[in-house]
């Protein structure tokens, strides 16, 4: 692994490390995080009575991570639009309103395609690829890691199907 992939690799599990302290019910007592085979736990501590620690209850919340670039059943000219952050995926600005892309549209490299809301932030998902968008790989409002992949996109292609 290059120190530029393992440094990537480190920040997106810090940044979901603190996502998911930040959602959880009250604040933990411990956080560890690990980049060797990629481990997050959060640690509670239980009390008993008049407020004292009893034990400590620990929960793994990410084990493993997937290997950083495309799957080899990926096909030739495609490219994956993926979420930047952990948050909630949504498709459209605001409810009732139409979704940023669809199946057939063109995007261009820098279009808004989608919003990830994370940690009461608006995160605006933009393309990174140009081409047609082939197929939906997330439902409007459900949660995403970083890395997720949201849209396939057909490099190259307009929504006429030229090139």
């Amino acid at each position: 692994m290059t120190d530029e992939a393992l440094a990537s690799l480190v920040q997106r599990v810090q940044e979901s490390a603190l996502a998911l302290a930040a959602q959880a019910p009250s604040r933990p007592r411990a956080v560890r995080v690990r980049a060797g085979d990629v481990s997050v736990e959060l640690e509670w501590a239980s009390e008993g009575p008049a407020g004292t620690i009893v034990a400590t209850e620990q929960q793994d919340v990410a084990t493993t991570a997937a290997p950083a670039g495309p799957a080899e059943a990926d096909p030739p000219g495609r490219a994956y639009l993926t979420a930047s952050t952990v948050g909630v995926f949504y498709r459209s600005p605001e409810p009732g309103a139409p979704p940023f892309v669809d199946v057939g549209d063109t995007v261009v490299k820098g279009q808004q395609v989608g919003i990830i809301e994370a940690m009461k932030l608006m995160i605006p998902v933009e393309a990174d690829a140009a081409g047609c968008v082939v197929e939906v790989l997330v439902d409007d409002g459900a949660p995403v890691e970083f890395g997720d992949r949201l849209f396939a996109v057909a490099l190259g292609e307009t929504a006429a199907g030229g090139t």
